[in-house]
């Protein structure tokens, strides 16, 4: 079956930046934010995503465009391995978990956005919140939220997923932009600036591990590295494309609408909730539902609103169902139709649990999805460090300008090493933290080098197998 590739470099990169910005900027980026310390959390997730996060990217595209496949079938035609092909299915495990609880929140925001009309959560909106949030109706909406991604993942990659976030993703900035503008005129935006953009020392020295742990995960998150979609989308792209300036384009423009969402959230949760901590998952719902109950033309604007989270939810689903997708696609021979109805079949199911389970939605929102991730990535950059290894150098260079050439192989052997070993760190910091164990620091290292040392003296030793492109019967 012959394989789509993207019609443009803008097509590519801003279906990409659809999937990073997604919910993660705009519904949970302000509460984690709010949970770990403000501009304290900031200052950490902005510095992961520079610095760890556009080097992730990179062995995420190397995968994806030296193999043309999913990715399962990238570690498998490229490693020759079982044990990294496992690491393929990872990611799509990774993504229908993403997607179970993913497609709860687009479900509460549809919900929103059609009620903003007629204002009926305006009276009460921490009693509405509670009171729609699970149960059969958030499953009916769950169930539209995750059709609409469906009908738009079976268009392809060029009349779908292409076409669908030009339109959408110029949409989010604009919208975002003028809220932001809107916000700034708030009673209390200074208040709320302060907290979102002034630095607290104090607070990173005394949270250091927790505020650490929850700024990686969020990195990974919005830059959809870790779970396999960067492997796919780059599966698309043509040799001649600078897979370098494509990652800092996609790191920057997401660190941007993120930073514009902080912007629009926090001057209205200061003016108008109990306060930037109050509401958890539900405090886009409960604080800025507030503020539009209580502003004149709060019907208009909350239906603006609610349109941009939306919009924005649905680039990020469209990125974690296309993954599943390309895995029957590619490894089945499947129709583009038939996989997708099946998925979301399957996600209906796990969606499911999570519309009728605040226990399980949590569960998987708060921290198990993180660690997925911090996990995925992890092998990503092992594997291309050292398992590809002068192929990924190769792959990396095809395409790249005389700027980028020379920081190819300081990338590798930083990719399989120094990252790695951080993103373990940070791993097991959360989990110390989700368990309840205080684990000092040196503790935490030296766990850390006994499982980085050997990880990559395996990868090393792996089999190769063959690494060269597969052939095109092969897709």
């Amino acid at each position: 079956m012959a394989r789509e590739s993207w019609a443009s470099r803008a097509g590519f990169i801003l279906a990409a930046v659809g999937s990073a910005i997604g919910l993660g900027n705009i519904w949970r980026f302000p509460w984690m934010t709010a949970e770990n310390g403000g501009s304290a959390f900031l200052l950490l997730y902005l510095l992961i995503v520079l610095f760890v996060g556009v080097p992730g990217l990179l062995a995420a595209f190397v995968i994806g465009r030296r193999s043309n496949r999913n990715p399962v079938g990238a570690f498998s035609s490229l490693a020759g391995s079982r044990a990294w092909t496992a690491l393929g299915m990872l990611c799509v495990v990774t993504a229908i978990l993403l997607m179970s609880f993913y497609s709860v929140v687009g479900g509460w925001i549809l919900r929103y956005f059609l009620e903003s009309a007629t204002g009926a959560y305006f009276a009460d909106p921490e009693a509405h919140f509670v009171a729609i949030s699970y149960g059969p109706e958030a499953f009916g909406y769950q169930l539209v939220v995750l059709a609409a991604t469906a009908v738009i993942v079976t268009a392809g990659i060029r009349r779908g997923i292409e076409a669908t976030t030009k339109i959408m993703l110029p949409g989010i900035v604009f919208l975002l932009a003028a809220l932001a503008i809107w916000a700034a005129q708030q009673p209390a935006a200074t208040e709320g600036y302060e907290f979102y953009l002034g630095f607290d020392g104090a607070y990173l020295t005394e949270n250091f591990l927790s505020v650490l742990g929850s700024a990686a995960g969020q990195a990974l998150f919005t830059l959809s590295i870790g779970g396999g979609t960067m492997i796919t989308y780059a599966s698309y792209v043509d040799d001649d494309r600078s897979l370098p300036l494509d990652a800092s384009a996609i790191a920057v423009l997401n660190l941007g609408v993120g930073i514009l969402a902080g912007l629009v959230l926090f001057p209205l949760l200061f003016s108008f909730a109990a306060g930037p901590t109050e509401g958890g998952p539900g405090a886009l719902f409960v604080g800025i539902a507030g503020a539009f109950a209580n502003l004149p033309g709060g019907r208009i604007l909350g239906t603006v609103f609610f349109l941009v989270v939306l919009l924005a939810a649905l680039t990020s689903l469209i990125s974690m169902l296309e993954i599943p997708v390309s895995f029957l696609v590619d490894e089945f021979d499947l129709e583009r139709s038939t996989a997708t109805r099946g998925l979301f079949a399957l996600v209906a199911v796990t969606g499911g649990v999570n519309a009728f389970s605040p226990a399980v939605f949590t569960l998987f929102a708060d921290h198990l999805v993180d660690l997925l991730l911090v996990l995925g990535l992890t092998g990503f950059m092992i594997y291309t460090a050292w398992v590809l290894g002068p192929e990924a150098v190769e792959e990396l260079r095809n395409g790249a300008g005389p700027i980028s050439s020379p920081l190819v192989v300081p990338w590798r052997y930083t990719i399989g090493t120094v990252f790695p070993a951080f993103l373990l760190f940070t791993f097991y910091a959360d989990v110390s933290v989700l368990v309840g164990l205080s684990v000092g620091t040196e503790l935490l290292l030296v766990v850390t080098l006994a499982t980085v040392v050997p990880f990559v003296l395996l990868a090393r030793r792996s089999h190769y197998g063959s690494h060269s492109r597969p052939t095109e019967s092969a897709d």
